[in-house]
């Protein structure tokens, strides 16, 4: 898949059983039908699963931020 913005062929990643296709030059991201639903349902786990770890006081990530870095 070409980006809709510049062109450039995009990359396909998983993150959390997500596809997110990401464009290297832009940095554009597109989402397939259904995987809103899938961040959706991934970022309450990963809320869950964040509050039951110790964070030895270093800032809490957010879901967003720790699923778009790349």
């Amino acid at each position: 898949m070409n980006c809709p913005v510049c062109g450039t062929e995009m990359k396909e990643m998983e993150r959390y059983d997500v596809d997110i296709d990401i464009c290297p030059q832009c940095k554009g991201v597109w989402l397939d039908r259904g995987e809103i639903d899938k961040i959706a349902r991934a970022e309450s786990s990963y809320s869950r699963d964040y509050e039951r770890k110790p964070h030895k006081g270093r800032k809490k990530k957010g879901f967003l931020e720790d699923l778009l870095d790349f």
